[in-house]
């Protein structure tokens, strides 16, 4: 069983960063991609970046590209989500999952393990 706990959100302004983490137990973390996914009030929950197990293979929604860096620290057992220039439609619950592969895919459905979440709210 994998357990993501995420942390870094908060409240900023626009134009604002913040960085999340989302630390993993379990030993087989180093082999699983991990992503990265939000839900906004009265939306669906979407996809905004994955990762796959050694970091060389990423992913970002068109919505955050160039804004975002997904990084991850195996050592650490940790991803991270750098976010910058943030704008307020990237308020939102964010949430860290994870699957059992080593390989990135783009589908809630394929990430069985997920966290809490944190809240991220920008104010403009």
């Amino acid at each position: 069983q994998v357990q993501l706990v995420e942390s870094g959100g908060g409240l900023v302004q626009a134009g604002g960063s913040l960085r999340l983490s989302c630390a993993a137990s379990g030993r087989t973390f180093r082999s699983y991609a991990m992503g990265w996914f939000r839900q906004a009030p009265g939306k669906e929950r979407e996809i905004v970046s994955t990762i796959n197990w050694s970091g060389d293979n990423t992913y970002y929604a068109s919505s955050v590209k160039g804004r975002f860096i997904i990084s991850r620290d195996n050592v650490k057992n940790t991803v991270y989500l750098q976010m910058n220039s943030l704008k307020p439609e990237d308020t939102a619950v964010y949430y860290c999952a994870t699957r059992p592969s080593p390989l990135n895919a783009l589908g809630q459905k394929d990430y069985p393990y997920w966290g809490q979440g944190t809240q991220v709210t920008v104010s403009s």
